[in-house]
């Protein structure tokens, strides 16, 4: 019986060290995409945070500087809420109506780093970061969903066959 209690003693902490580190590890690397509305709502206590955004980038804004390299964009307000993108008309439609909306909320990104090729005008961005006392966004890692998954219909080559 004694060996019995040694062993569910054992599993016992086992068992709580596995869901402390399954609890400890999950809320420092859980991300969930804010947008641009979202930050700027949280105030001063978005500042120095580690967050994820999304928005679509404003192409009129897009300076890059190879010399340091430095980038320099601006992004407008997606929303993030799926049954809205389609009530709206779908991904595309909501990305040009948020670069032709001139109160759309929007945000300063600086990327010090090469310019991302699919980085464009139109394009929704993904971005990990951290706001700035300046109110930029200083971005660590830029994601890019690929402009071609945004059109509609079948491709010029399978047309033309």
């Amino acid at each position: 019986m004694r060996n019995n209690g040694k062993f569910i003693v054992a599993g016992l902490m086992v068992i709580a060290a596995v869901t402390y580190l399954i609890v400890s590890s999950t809320g420092s690397s859980a991300h969930y995409f804010l947008t641009v509305e979202e930050l700027c709502a949280m105030g001063d206590e978005a500042i120095a945070r580690p967050v994820t955004i999304s928005g679509v980038v404003l192409g009129d804004t897009l300076v890059y500087d190879p010399s340091k390299p430095q980038v320099l964009f601006a992004i407008a307000q997606v929303p993030a809420d799926p049954e809205e993108v389609a009530q709206a008309g779908g991904i595309s439609a909501v990305l040009q109506a948020a670069m032709d909306d001139p109160d759309a909320p929007r945000l300063d990104v600086v990327y010090d780093d090469v310019k991302p090729d699919l980085l464009d005008g139109g394009v929704q961005a993904i971005i990990r970061g951290r706001l700035a006392q300046d109110g930029r966004f200083y971005a660590d890692e830029i994601l890019l969903k690929c402009p071609s998954r945004y059109q509609e219909g079948v491709p010029g080559q399978a047309e033309d066959s």
